[in-house]
């Protein structure tokens, strides 16, 4: 049995506020999922985070409350905490005075968003993450599949299908596929299981897709490993859904910005064929000379 853990980065919507829009499955047997847990919960550990969700979107961004506590960096995790939350109830507190609701709401939302992680310095977060993916790289077990769409080049009008429903059945081929060339080297038949981020309408949506994969297939193959239809379930409760949501924050974030320290790391689990990258796509201009869209040439990543 293999597990894909299933996450998005970016926004399908077009424009919407996102270049890419970006899922992203990372695939384990099953006998690994307890040893993978324990690894990410063990470097939780020592940032004090083991009970915090490892959103990536939220945890690398600056929090401006700890450039006004003198000597932050020197405080211990408990006298940073007193202090930034100080400092952001004031806040809080000042935007109901001014009669601001819709920056109230926003900043309130931030803070709740940002609240595990404001005793560590942006620095140490990003050690943290890095600490995380790293562990990813060396997962020889793990495979990861992503579609990556660039939406200047996603053209609805000559296409059937959403940006979001383009990339769900590209995920699903290739995981299928994978399993299916595996089974061919075992004696016992491989399953495979995803696992989405709960999201009501996406549930609906992805659930209807995979009915619809099992009776007819995708564009480019038959079903038969993936079993069941997706399960949905919390992220905040599930570090593996964590990592998929690194995975595709990396990945969107190196096309995007040219961030490539994450994207070197994690791109060493992308699923190959002969050398060749094949279980992630670059959906972009045919002349784009990205990493990803080399790759599918060229190993260029070892």
């Amino acid at each position: 049995m293999y597990l894909c853990y299933i996450d998005e980065s970016g926004t399908s919507n077009i424009p919407g506020n996102t270049s890419h829009f970006v899922l992203t499955g990372i695939s384990i047997p099953v006998k690994y999922w307890k040893s993978c847990d324990n690894t990410i919960r063990t470097i939780k550990g020592k940032y004090a985070l083991e009970n915090a969700e490892m959103h990536l979107g939220w945890i690398l961004r600056p929090y401006f409350e700890q450039n006004h506590v003198k000597n932050f960096e020197n405080l211990d995790y408990s006298q940073r905490r007193t202090n930034v939350l100080q400092l952001r109830n004031a806040e809080l507190l000042r935007l109901q005075k001014v009669r601001n609701p819709k920056h109230y709401r926003q900043t309130k939302k931030n803070y709740k968003q940002t609240d595990a992680y404001i005793h560590l310095t942006y620095d140490e977060r990003k050690e943290f993450i890095k600490a995380v993916a790293t562990k990813v790289s060396n997962w020889g077990f793990a495979r990861l599949f992503a579609e990556c769409v660039n939406k200047i080049y996603f053209d609805p009008s000559k296409t059937t299908t959403t940006i979001d429903e383009q990339s769900f059945e590209q995920i699903v081929t290739r995981f299928e596929h994978y399993l299916q060339i595996i089974s061919k080297n075992k004696t016992e038949f491989c399953c495979g299981l995803l696992i989405h981020d709960n999201n009501e309408t996406v549930a609906k949506k992805h659930t209807d897709l995979m009915k619809r994969f099992y009776q007819k297939g995708t564009t480019w193959t038959s079903v038969k490993n993936i079993i069941e239809t997706p399960l949905f379930v919390d992220s905040q409760l599930t570090s593996m859904v964590q990592i998929a949501d690194l995975c595709a924050y990396s990945l969107r974030r190196y096309l995007e910005n040219n961030e490539d320290e994450l994207f070197d790391l994690i791109f060493k689990r992308a699923d190959k064929h002969k050398g060749v990258v094949v279980g992630i796509r670059h959906f972009s201009d045919p002349s784009c000379k990205c990493k990803i869209c080399t790759s599918h040439v060229k190993d260029s990543v070892t």
